[in-house]
C-alpha cells in the first residue's frame, strides 16, 4: 500500500525540500499550498516524472482564516503523516504590529493547524503509526525581539507538540516539532550582508542551515527509525541555542 504523508506550505523553501525528500523516501504526498499553484503544479510534474510509482496530489486552502482547516479535510483521504512547514512571519516592533497581522499569524501557525490535526486524527489513527511534525522554530524557545508575534505563535507550536503528544501517543501517533534556527530562506532576504555576519559570528557553525537539512531531519523522524520519540522540540540551529 502506498503511504501518503501531507505537506502544508509546499511551496515555500522549506516545504519543497521537505516533499522532494520524502518523495525519494517512497511517500506519496499532498502538496498544500494558498496562492503559488504554479510552483506546485511544476514540482508535482518533476515528481511524476522522478517516482512515477507514486501519487502527488496539490491540494489548495487559506489557513489565514478562520475556516482554513476546514478547506482543507476533505481533499485528503488516506493519511499517515502531516508536516506543517507553512505560515508567514512578521518583522516589527510589537507596538507597530497591526492586529490584523496578529489574526493572521495566530490562524496560520496554530489555530488551522490544531483544528486540522482534530480533523485527520481519525484517519491517521487507521495506521499502527502515525506522525504529526511542525516546523516550528528558535524564537519558539528563545524569542525574539522585533519578531514577537511570530516568537509567539512558534511557541505556541511547541507547547501543543507537547501536550498533544501525551494526549494522542496511545493512539500511535507521534508528535514532534523540529525548531531550525537561521535557514537560508526568502524569510532571511531582507538582512544586509553585514547583519547576516554579525548572526554567523554567534552561531558555533558559522552560516545558516539549508532548507535540505531540515528535510532531512523531517524525514529521519517519520522514517519508522525514532518511533519512541514523541513530544519532542528538536532543535536544528548550529549550536545557536543550547
Amino acid at each position: 500500500m502506498k503511504k501518503f504523508a501531507l505537506v502544508i506550505g509546499a511551496s515555500g523553501a522549506i516545504g519543497s525540500a521537505i516533499v522532494k525528500r520524502l518523495a525519494k523516501d517512497g511517500w506519496s504526498l499532498y502538496l498544500h499550498y494558498f496562492k503559488n499553484r504554479e510552483k506546485v503544479e511544476h514540482l508535482v510534474d518533476d515528481l511524476n516524472t522522478a517516482y512515477p510509482h507514486l501519487e502527488f496530489i496539490p491540494v489548495q486552502a487559506d489557513f489565514s482564516v478562520d475556516d482554513g482547516a476546514e478547506q482543507l479535510v476533505n481533499q485528503i483521504y488516506s493519511i499517515q503523516a502531516v508536516i506543517f512547514a507553512g505560515g508567514t512571519a512578521y518583522y516589527g516592533l510589537l507596538e507597530d504590529t497591526p492586529s490584523s497581522v496578529i489574526d493572521q499569524l495566530w490562524k496560520e501557525h496554530v489555530q488551522n493547524p490544531i483544528r486540522l490535526v482534530a480533523l485527520l486524527s481519525k484517519k491517521l489513527r487507521q495506521h499502527d503509526i502515525s506522525y504529526i511534525m511542525f516546523i516550528g522554530s528558535i524564537w519558539g524557545e528563545a524569542g525574539a525581539a522585533y519578531e514577537t508575534v511570530y516568537a509567539t505563535v512558534k511557541g505556541a507550536q511547541h507547547a501543543f507538540v507537547k501536550a498533544y503528544a501525551k494526549e494522542a501517543a496511545y493512539q500511535g501517533i507521534l508528535v514532534n516539532a523540529i525548531a531550525p534556527g537561521i535557514i537560508n530562506t526568502e524569510m532571511n532576504y531582507h538582512l544586509s550582508e553585514e547583519e547576516k555576519q554579525e548572526i554567523y559570528n554567534e552561531i558555533p557553525l558559522h552560516r545558516m542551515g539549508e532548507p535540505e537539512e531540515v528535510a532531512n531531519m523531517v524525514s529521519f523522524y517519520i522514517s519508522g527509525q525514532a518511533d519512541y520519540v514523541t513530544g519532542q522540540i528538536i532543535r536544528l540551529n548550529g549550536g545557536w541555542y543550547i
